[in-house]
């Protein structure tokens, strides 16, 4: 429930007004479908160039310690800076998990650095056993 919330949420600041105006933004296209074994889908246009589509089921239905909601979806805006913005997702019970080249990634981890990691992966374990 509280995906859904969140969704819903990103839905209403993304169709949101870009920039200063007073004229509202006409929905041009929009549908959904929520079916009874709890999959769904839906998808929107505005007028303003923005679209959001995303279909979500539910994994492992009636086995309640391994269900989970799944979604996945996807947007596209153009920014206040006139960069078109485009962001896919898929959210399960890894978390949330966007894709979109205007999201920041960290830089790449030294040649040094990972060879030291590999070699220590190498390693034996060294922990003892718990004493009882």
């Amino acid at each position: 429930m509280k995906y859904i919330v969140f969704v819903a949420l990103i839905g209403v600041t993304i169709a949101a007004p870009q920039g200063p105006t007073t004229e509202p933004v006409p929905i041009l296209r929009q549908e959904q479908e929520v079916n009874f074994d709890g999959s769904y889908k839906w998808n929107y246009e505005t007028g303003n160039s923005i679209t959001a589509e995303e279909q979500g089921f539910l994994k492992n239905a009636g086995q309640p310690e391994q269900e989970a909601q799944v979604a996945q979806g996807q947007y596209k805006y153009t920014s206040p800076e006139g960069q078109v913005i485009e962001l896919s997702y898929i959210a399960d019970e890894n978390g949330f998990q966007p894709v979109g080249a205007h999201l920041p990634t960290p830089p790449p981890i030294p040649a040094a650095i990972q060879k030291a990691l590999d070699y220590l992966a190498s390693l034996p374990s060294t922990e003892s056993p718990q004493r009882r």
